[in-house]
């Protein structure tokens, strides 16, 4: 497994890497990075091959974006994939009246959901104006599941399908935009959005990932269907994956249970057995899947990016694949690398 390999992204003639870079970490959240650790990551990703770059509106209210498309804005535009999102508008603020969190430092802008048809068109042309580029190639509504929304989350969907969708569809259409989807924390909210439109592909945060692969019973095999490419966020599962069930760990933003210590502690004998970084498998696992097309983590630091890279070219030998299956650690149905 290469990070730079390219893989089809659903329907259209767009290419990614298996690897992409999450840029939410240099929308600074939970801590400050400075622009010179940013801008070293971008150019080290580049210099990896890596050539799909994701941002958001959200991601530290709007620096991710200014970061972003500084750090690209002199690439030969064709030889890379961005992606953005819509469903938040910013306005400009003063900075004492924005409550950052969970951001540090961030854009002065204050973020407003706004899931409507002219909130879309509005939330896309700030994205390009605060990238500085000409075009994004992938825009994804952001945050419509139950997670970030809790109760309103199905009045919350309803606008997005009837708001958000229509004027992305209508982007595509037109060739300003290739390819359109929805990203958000749950995969039946993904299932449900391509069941009652026509998306090309997601960027699913933590569901399918070494620990959890129920989205193997239904969304993945209507993506493949439908030829829908996914993209897997959060794909050690906010920590566990990459640090090992020691004290401390973290599953999805919060302490990890017993039984998920438990699970990742049997996961990390086999990796032992077979001289297997647990962040490896969790890593090559994900993009194995025929409509996965691109694993995307975020770093803090130039270090930790060179770690993702390395577990991307690490060597897995295919009886550790078998191995976790025969333990009931792996579903027997899960593809793996090979």
């Amino acid at each position: 497994m290469k990070p730079a390999v390219m893989n089809k992204f659903g329907r259209t003639d767009l290419e990614v890497t298996s690897f992409a870079f999450g840029t939410a970490p240099v929308g600074n959240i939970f801590r400050e990075i400075d622009d010179a650790t940013s801008e070293a990551m971008f150019d080290h990703a580049w210099e990896a091959g890596v050539r799909y770059f994701d941002t958001a509106p959200m991601y530290g209210h709007g620096l991710s974006e200014l970061r972003t498309g500084h750090a690209l804005r002199w690439k030969n535009r064709d030889d890379y994939v961005l992606s953005s999102k819509v469903g938040r508008v910013l306005h400009p603020a003063p900075r004492g009246s924005i409550d950052f969190a969970p951001w540090v430092n961030a854009g002065a802008f204050r973020m407003e959901f706004d899931y409507s048809y002219d909130g879309t068109m509005r939330s896309f042309e700030d994205s390009l104006q605060r990238l500085g580029l000409e075009r994004i190639d992938i825009v994804f509504i952001h945050d419509i599941d139950v997670y970030t929304r809790g109760a309103e989350q199905p009045e919350v969907f309803r606008q997005a399908m009837d708001g958000c969708y229509r004027a992305l569809a209508r982007l595509r259409d037109e060739k300003v935009v290739k390819a359109i989807g929805v990203g958000v924390n749950e995969w039946e909210v993904c299932h449900e959005a391509l069941k009652q439109r026509d998306f090309d592909g997601f960027l699913l945060a933590g569901r399918y990932t070494l620990l959890e692969q129920d989205a193997l019973n239904e969304f993945l095999p209507l993506c493949e269907e439908r030829g829908a490419s996914v993209v897997v966020g959060g794909g050690f599962n906010s920590g566990i994956l990459a640090t090992g069930a020691k004290p401390g760990a973290k599953y999805n933003y919060a302490p990890a249970p017993e039984e998920i210590m438990t699970r990742v502690a049997k996961i990390e004998e086999v990796c032992a057995d077979h001289d297997v970084p647990l962040a490896a498998a969790a890593l090559q696992f994900v993009v194995a899947h025929p409509a996965v097309a691109s694993f995307c983590a975020g770093t803090r630091t130039v270090g930790q990016l060179e770690h993702n890279l390395a577990w991307m070219n690490h060597p897995i030998p295919a009886e550790f694949w078998t191995t976790l299956k025969d333990r009931g650690l792996l579903r027997q149905d899960a593809p793996v690398p090979g």
